[in-house]
C-alpha cells in the first residue's frame, strides 16, 4: 500500500534493516520504515515494542547493530545527537531535556552558541524566537524561568529548540502524555502548521484517537518488529489496536454496577496554603464508600495533586493544613510527611509522577516493587530485609502484569514509561489496600496496558475496596468512575453520575461554571398579587 505524501520525491526518512539488542533483549529486529516528506507519520505499539529505541537510533542516542539510515534519499551516519541535528532532525522527548533554572532563551541557545561570547548568541536567538513564535503559534516569554512554566509551555520550548536548530524532521515521543486537552489541541494546531510549512513530523503515541485525528500514515510495531504501515484514512482504531497487541482489544470499559458499602474515606473542610502563601485547597468535602470509584476530573493544576499528596501522607513542606480526614472512621493526622503510616493504615498510592514520586530510577525492578513496603513481615528476616523473598514477589508481579522485559534485575530507568507505570501499579494494587489513591493511571501507557490497568482497578472495586481516581483523561474518568467530582481552583465545583454527565457539562465545571446553578442575583419570580410564580 502506497503511503500518503508527496510523489516523486525521496522519503524524508528511510530506515532499512535496523537491528538493536541490549544484551539478550532484541529491542529492534530488521526494521524497515519509510516516512514521506511533508507528512505527519504516527508510530504506535505496546510499551516495550521498540518505538522509542528506534527513534533514539534515528536521533543518535543509540547506534544500531545493523542497518542503514537515509535522510532525503542519502545514506547518513548518525553517531550522536549533534550529527542528527546536522542532518536536520530534532526530537522532543517524553521527559523534557530542559535546564529548569535557566530561562527559555538560555535553554534554546544552550549547545548552539555562535562563539565564546554569549551575548551576541542570545541577541540573535531572541529575534529568531520571536519570528518562530509568531509563525508557529509557539508564544512563550523568552525571559521566563523554565521551572515556572506549565508543562505545555515547556513543551513549546522543546519544539522551539529544535526549530531554532533548523530541524526539518521533528520527532515527538508521547507529546500529549502530560498535556491537558486544551494544550493537546493547541499542539495539534502547531503540528499542522509545521506540516503546512513542509516539515516532516514523526509522532510516537499510544492514543489511537490522536493517530486518527492528526496523522497521514501510521506504522505499527510489536515486540521489536514492524508489523504494518498503512494510510490512516484506510484503517480504524479497532484494526490498529489488534495490530498492536496481536489480539482483539476491547476499546471500552466493561464493568458491572457498583455495590457501595460503608464509608471508607471521609474528608471535611480540607484546606491547604502552600509555603508561598497560595491557597491550593479551599474546603474540600468528599466521601468514598467501599466498592466504588470516585473520579476527580479537572484541568491539571487545580488542586488534584495537592489532594492526593495530603491523603497519601506527604504534604508539601511548609504548607498549612486544616480540616479533617477519616479512614474507616479513624481520624488521620494532617501535618507531617508519613506515607509509611498511611500505608500501614491501608492506603495505597499510585502517584501522578511515576519517576519523581513512584520509583527510584537507579534501583532495580525488584527493589522498586518493595519500595514503601520493605518493612512488611513477609519481606523481613529478623532485623534484615529478606532479598530472596522480595525478588520472588517481584518476579510474580512482573509476570502477572506482563512487565517487559521480564527482568527483575533491570534498573527502573531502563524500562519504557508504560512498563515503569505497571511496576508502580503492581506494587500498590496487589497490596489490596482499603483505599487506593491513583493519579493519572494510564499516562504514557499503550492500549493493551490501559485495558489491563483498568481491569485491575475495577477488580479492586469489585472486591469491596474504595478507589480515588484522578485523571486529566475525561474519557477515562467517565468510563471508570461510579461518581464524578470536578475540581476547579482548589474547590469541588460539582458532582455528577457518569450516566447523566455530558462532556459539555463537565467541561463547564472544569472551567469554573456550574451550568445547573441559578444566575447570580436571580430570585424567585413573583406574580402581580405578590405570590410566588
Amino acid at each position: 500500500m502506497a503511503l500518503a505524501g508527496a510523489t516523486g520525491t525521496a522519503p524524508a526518512i528511510e530506515l532499512r534493516g535496523i537491528c538493536k539488542a541490549f544484551g539478550p533483549v532484541q529491542a529492534n529486529r530488521d526494521i524497515d520504515l519509510s516516512v514521506p516528506r511533508g507528512t505527519i507519520h504516527g508510530i504506535i505499539g505496546e510499551n516495550g515494542a521498540g518505538k522509542s529505541t528506534l527513534m533514539s537510533i534515528l536521533y543518535g542516542f543509540y547506534r544500531p547493530d545493523a542497518g542503514e539510515i537515509l535522510v532525503g534519499g542519502k545514506p547518513v551516519a548518525i553517531a550522536d545527537s549533534q550529527a542528527a541535528i546536522r542532518a536536520g532532525i530534532g526530537m522532543v522527548f517524553q521527559h523534557f531535556k530542559l535546564v529548569q533554572n535557566f530561562t527559555v532563551l538560555e535553554n534554546v541557545v544552550l549547545g548552539a552558541e555562535d562563539g565564546r561570547l554569549l551575548r551576541p548568541s542570545l541577541a540573535r536567538a531572541r529575534g529568531e524566537l520571536k519570528r518562530l513564535a509568531a509563525e508557529y503559534e509557539l508564544q512563550v516569554d523568552p525571559d521566563a524561568l523554565v521551572e515556572e512554566l506549565s508543562v505545555g509551555h515547556q513543551q513549546r520550548v522543546e519544539i522551539l529548540k529544535a526549530l531554532y536548530r533548523r530541524a526539518d524532521i521533528l520527532i515527538l515521543d508521547e507529546p500529549t502524555g502530560v498535556l491537558t486537552p486544551a494544550e493537546a489541541d493547541h499542539l495539534f494546531r502547531i503540528l499542522r502548521g509545521l506540516k503546512d510549512e513542509g516539515k516532516t513530523i514523526i509522532l510516537i503515541t499510544h492514543k489511537l484517537r490522536e493517530i486518527m485525528e492528526i496523522t497521514d500514515n501510521v506504522a505499527v510495531m510489536r515486540r521489536g518488529e514492524m508489523v504494518a504501515s498503512v494510510r490512516t484514512a484506510e484503517t480504524s482504531p479497532a484494526a490498529l489496536a489488534e495490530l498492536m497487541v496481536g489480539r482483539k482489544v476491547l476499546l471500552r470499559v466493561d464493568k458491572a454496577p457498583a455495590r457501595p458499602g460503608p464509608p471508607v474515606l471521609e474528608v471535611r473542610g480540607l484546606r491547604m496554603v502552600d509555603a508561598d502563601g497560595v491557597e491550593r485547597l479551599r474546603g474540600i468535602d468528599l466521601d468514598i464508600r467501599a466498592g466504588e470509584i470516585l473520579g476527580i476530573a479537572g484541568v491539571a493544576g487545580n488542586g488534584q495533586t495537592q489532594l492526593l499528596e495530603i491523603l497519601g501522607g506527604y504534604a508539601e513542606p511548609g504548607s498549612r493544613l486544616s480540616g479533617e480526614i477519616r479512614l474507616k472512621g479513624q481520624k488521620l493526622p494532617l501535618s507531617g510527611s508519613d506515607g509509611r503510616a498511611r500505608r500501614r493504615a491501608g492506603i495505597g498510592h499510585v502517584p501522578e509522577d511515576r519517576q519523581a514520586e513512584g520509583l527510584i530510577m537507579d534501583f532495580t525492578a525488584w527493589e522498586n516493587v518493595a519500595f514503601g513496603y520493605q518493612d512488611a513481615p513477609e519481606f523481613r528476616n529478623g532485623l534484615l530485609m529478606d532479598n530472596a523473598a522480595i525478588r520472588k514477589d517481584a518476579t510474580g508481579k512482573i509476570a502477572r502484569f506482563d512487565i517487559r522485559p521480564p527482568d527483575p534485575d533491570l534498573a527502573a530507568k531502563s524500562f519504557s514509561g508504560g512498563n515503569q507505570q505497571k511496576i508502580v501499579v503492581a506494587r500498590e494494587v496487589e497490596r489490596n489496600p482499603e483505599l487506593l489513591l491513583i493519579g493519572q493511571p494510564t499516562r504514557g501507557v499503550d492500549i493493551g496496558a490501559i485495558e489491563f490497568i483498568h481491569k485491575r482497578i475495577l477488580a479492586l472495586r469489585d472486591a469491596g475496596r474504595a478507589v480515588l481516581l484522578v485523571s486529566v483523561e475525561l474519557d477515562e474518568i467517565m468510563a471508570l468512575s461510579d461518581r464524578i467530582a470536578v475540581m476547579f481552583d482548589g474547590r469541588i465545583m460539582g458532582e455528577r453520575l457518569p450516566g447523566e454527565a455530558t462532556t459539555g457539562d463537565l467541561g463547564c465545571l472544569m472551567a469554573g461554571v456550574d451550568p445547573t446553578a441559578a444566575p447570580p442575583g436571580a430570585t424567585a419570580r413573583t406574580d402581580a398579587d405578590g405570590g410566588a410564580g
